[in-house]
């Protein structure tokens, strides 16, 4: 049977929950949609935010034939049957035919290997096939450059607390569900709080606990969710919520600086076969987020780790990973630097490209000199060299 998640995916943007960034009036994701603009693009957000509805929604809205593949599963083959694959062709205007674009969506892009990536770049490159990539690791890290300067990357946030109360509010009142034997409205408040809360902005999750504990329960509470969820079967899945609550809790536990936590979820995460070099970025991550100015060598260490990774691999990489471990998870924290860049980012985003202080400036010609480019510059200078209108801002704490 079609999953409940599957049966009210939204159809269009003014369905669609969050995202407004992507999706809002004048944004480039419903402008794109708007103006029919066929070109490739990758989503990077966390799980359950909405990546494959959108690129559903987007598909659909240009009237082009959607193939949907996992790179999980997917191969070279795979793209060879798009590319032979007939057009499915429509009656124009003038009586003659129209063939419909092929728009390949490709959820978790990250785990197309580099060959896979070469082979497909070509017919990106052609516009045979209009690529749309989901992940939820940095594109940047796994997608190779010539592909990835061939889409525009768009980045997904993880779904509000409001965003989650609508979806559930619109699950709930669906005849999907109540179909089942749940009226709409049974869903009460604290039920619903603590779905939320549970889910952390995924909601796939949030869908698949209530249609479970429908299934089971025939009755909503935070008692038969807690029960849905104790009677699961708790396994490893690399593609699924375990994963990320794996991952999420090993760094936790390093956050926490507690060693033997975070070593029981890396044998965890080693034990199922989790890619070293996914545990090993997570590392190099935390080592600047979490560690910063207080162990500057901790970065040393991380990224001593990770090339281990990539040199020795498993087994014995493992090895590496722990070593790795107890070192973070004994450093002294201070999230400083990471505070400080996601500061001045806002101020980024709020205030523009604000002018640079003039004796900062560069001045490589005689014209820009002539324009006061750089008059006045000191080395060595206490003078604020922050523009004008966020002078005295501190954001290194």
């Amino acid at each position: 049977m079609e999953p409940l998640a599957s049966q009210i995916r939204p159809k269009n943007l003014d369905e669609f929950q969050g995202q407004f960034h992507l999706v809002g009036k004048d944004k480039p994701i419903r402008v794109a949609i708007e103006q029919k603009h066929l070109f490739s693009f990758i989503l990077w957000g966390p799980p359950g935010c909405g990546k494959t509805t959108l690129a559903k929604i987007y598909a659909h809205a240009l009237d082009a034939r959607l193939f949907e593949f996992s790179a999980v599963s997917a191969g070279k083959a795979d793209i060879k049957n798009i590319i032979n694959s007939p057009s499915s062709t429509e009656e124009g205007a003038g009586g003659g035919s129209a063939s419909k674009p092929k728009v390949l969506f490709l959820d978790e892009i990250h785990r197309f290997n580099k060959a896979q990536q070469d082979f497909l770049l070509p017919y990106v490159e052609s516009g045979e096939i209009t690529l749309i990539g989901a992940t939820t690791e940095n594109p940047s890290f796994e997608v190779i450059s010539p592909l990835l300067s061939r889409c525009r990357v768009f980045v997904l946030n993880e779904l509000t607390s409001d965003d989650m109360l609508s979806i559930i509010n619109h699950l709930e009142n669906s005849p999907a569900f109540t179909k089942e034997g749940v009226g709409g409205g049974l869903v009460d408040q604290e039920a619903k709080d603590w779905l939320i809360a549970m889910a952390n902005g995924d909601a796939r999750q949030a869908i698949s606990m209530l249609e479970n504990t429908n299934q089971l329960y025939k009755k909503i509470t935070i008692e038969t969710l807690k029960q849905t969820l104790q009677s699961k079967h708790l396994r490893y899945d690399k593609a699924g919520d375990e994963h990320y609550n794996t991952i999420s809790a090993f760094i936790k536990s390093m956050r926490a600086s507690q060693a033997n936590a975070a070593i029981y979820y890396l044998a965890r995460m080693v034990e199922a076969g989790e890619d070293p070099l996914f545990i090993a970025r997570r590392m190099v991550i935390f080592a600047s987020e979490d560690i910063g100015l207080a162990v500057p060598t901790a970065l040393v260490v991380a990224n001593a780790v990770f090339r281990a990774c990539e040199t020795i691999g498993y087994p014995e990489c493992a090895i590496n990973l722990a070593h790795g471990v107890a070192y973070l998870c004994s450093c002294k924290k201070n999230r400083s630097a990471y505070d400080a860049l996601r500061a001045a980012q806002k101020d980024v985003k709020d205030f523009g490209n604000l002018p640079v202080p003039m004796n900062i400036r560069n001045a490589p010609t005689k014209l820009m000199k002539d324009f006061r480019y750089g008059e006045g510059y000191e080395k060595y200078t206490d003078e604020d060299l922050l523009p004008g209108e966020i002078k005295n801002k501190k954001y290194l704490k």
